[in-house]
């Protein structure tokens, strides 16, 4: 395990040392939201399947557009944070070194930010988009197939997922450790709104919108591993055709291990699974690469990168406009998916991120959270995507195992040692799932006006409510269990989209009054800056 590398820092404000008081105004309110939907998920799931599904169609339909504006929005500003005079600011006190080795703080975020949707999605998406391109694009199973399906996927796996997480990362940190503000959503919004109406009726509203948001995109996190680990469970035969029981009951012993890895902390449980888990992930990239077609693997490579660079703007620009309905639908599927998974995840990811930031300058955040786990990732799909899609075109019909989760349990068995790896998936899954525990973590900072240590029964609170949502989401999707995941990620994450347009506006404000950028002889305090 890497251990920190320094010591605990010295609060950066009383909420770190003093006992941990609940918001009962922000933690009621989205307690009472969440047994609410819980409450009519149990007594009618199919009605509330229902009302998700008509309510995404309006969605995508009008609204689809903002979701497809502000994503790429995210990646353009926090790229230019970085190669700005912005991106000198230390996340901290001038000359504060980093918390944590370089090494252990990738793992952490990497992990953290990405885990259960790569194993899932990491065969199973240039899959699906090689034997089903977006409308309108290329002829299905072409070469032209090929090149569209890794250039979408990571379109939807690299720089988009963490500029998102990067703003909300961002915000939070030069908010916290730079000028000694609370670690919650609504504090970020003092530089626009004023410190008065931060915390007050409105702040609470933004820390409920993020509550909420974390819930469901944690919940759609863990309701997608279960699905997964019981097609692993059926690939290895220990299960035959069930149903939902079995998933109620993955998600059960899922919360636990959640839970248990919670309460541990960030630098015992959870930094040492999310080191082994990187360190197993590594292991079956390289076993896939080394018996699958390598030769194809490395060919795609650089083909991947160029097609994602030369349609970047094509594929960021998709829309109803040029699809109609059938790109509506994909995009519904996919693309506005992944847009609102990755927002609803940017509250927890994006505050976990500041969390093991602190003492990184802009520009290192920026290369390390949004950089380096693009260039894994590009490395990932090319290697476990193009070795199904060199399946699919030798004859092996993977594609016809069924859904996604099982479509990556038919590659693995089309490969040697499948029993073996069928189980190292599995294992991998789950781990990753209790790695998101830090999510439960950062649900009590935010019930706890921001400490940084909430108390045990909050964050255990937390962790079931997640566990109750997943089910209750999958149970909600009828046969497609995925959908109902889909579904309600994308209405959980519509209003904190807002708030994070606006936290880019409020972070700017607020950067330009860093002692760093005044001019020189310029002794005018910056308000609230820790530098004084």
């Amino acid at each position: 395990m890497v251990m920190a590398e320094h010591g605990a820092h010295s609060p950066v404000s009383g909420e770190e040392t003093d006992r941990p008081r609940t918001d009962r105004v922000v933690f009621g309110a989205t307690a009472a939201l969440v047994l609410g939907f819980l409450a009519w998920g149990i007594t009618s799931p199919d009605t509330l399947g229902s009302a998700a599904e008509a309510a995404l169609a309006w969605s995508v339909d009008d609204i689809g557009w903002a979701f497809v504006l502000a994503a790429t929005g995210f990646v353009l500003f926090v790229l230019w944070l970085a190669v700005s005079r912005c991106g000198a600011i230390p996340l901290g006190r001038d000359g504060e070194r980093p918390e944590f080795h370089t090494l252990s703080w990738i793992t952490m975020m990497f992990s953290a930010g990405m885990g259960v949707g790569l194993m899932f999605f990491g065969m199973a998406e240039p899959l699906s988009h090689y034997v089903a391109p977006p409308p309108g694009t290329v002829e299905p199973g072409s070469d032209a197939a090929v090149e569209i399906s890794l250039a979408t996927s990571l379109f939807h796996w690299t720089l988009h997922p963490w500029a998102i997480y990067g703003v909300v990362g961002l915000t939070i940190a030069y908010g916290s450790f730079r000028r000694g503000r609370a670690q919650l959503i609504s504090a970020a919004f003092v530089p626009l709104l004023g410190e008065r109406t931060a915390g007050g009726p409105l702040g609470k509203v933004i820390d409920v919108l993020a509550l909420f948001a974390t819930l469901f995109g944690s919940a759609a996190s863990l309701g997608i591993g279960a699905l997964q680990i019981r097609s692993g469970m059926q690939a290895a035969g220990w299960l035959g055709d069930v149903g939902y029981t079995v998933l109620v009951l993955i998600i059960v012993v899922l919360v636990v291990c959640f839970v248990a890895s919670a309460v541990s902390g960030i630098t015992r449980g959870i930094q040492w699974l999310s080191n082994i888990n990187m360190a197993l992930a590594a292991v079956l990239a390289v076993f896939v690469f080394v018996v699958g077609p390598t030769v194809l693997v490395l060919n795609l490579l650089p083909t991947a990168i160029g097609y994602y660079v030369r349609d970047f703007a094509e594929m960021a620009a998709r829309s109803g406009w040029n699809g109609g309905d059938a790109i509506d639908d994909w995009l519904g599927s996919w693309t506005i998916f992944y847009w609102a998974w990755w927002i609803s995840w940017a509250p927890f990811v994006g505050t976990f991120l500041a969390r093991i930031s602190r003492g990184r300058t802009i520009r290192q955040f920026v290369g390390g959270a949004m950089l380096v786990p693009s260039g894994v990732s590009v490395v990932w799909f090319v290697t476990l995507g193009g070795s199904a899609i060199g399946l699919q075109r030798s004859g092996v019909d993977v594609a016809a195992a069924g859904d996604e989760d099982a479509q990556t349990f038919a590659v693995i068995d089309a490969l040697p040692l499948s029993e073996v790896t069928t189980v190292l998936v599995v294992v991998l899954v789950a781990i990753f799932c209790i790695t998101g525990a830090s999510a439960s973590v950062v649900m009590g900072k935010f019930s706890q006006r921001g400490s940084l240590s909430p108390r045990t029964w909050v964050i255990v609170f937390w962790g079931i409510a997640t566990g109750a949502t997943a089910a209750t989401m999958l149970v909600s999707g009828g046969t497609q269990g995925l959908e109902g995941v889909q579904n309600l990620t994308f209405l959980a994450s519509v209003p904190f989209a807002v708030v994070m347009v606006l936290m880019c506006v409020s972070l700017y404000r607020d950067l330009r009054t860093d002692p760093l950028l005044r001019p020189a002889g310029d002794e005018t305090e910056p308000g609230g800056a820790l530098d004084r």
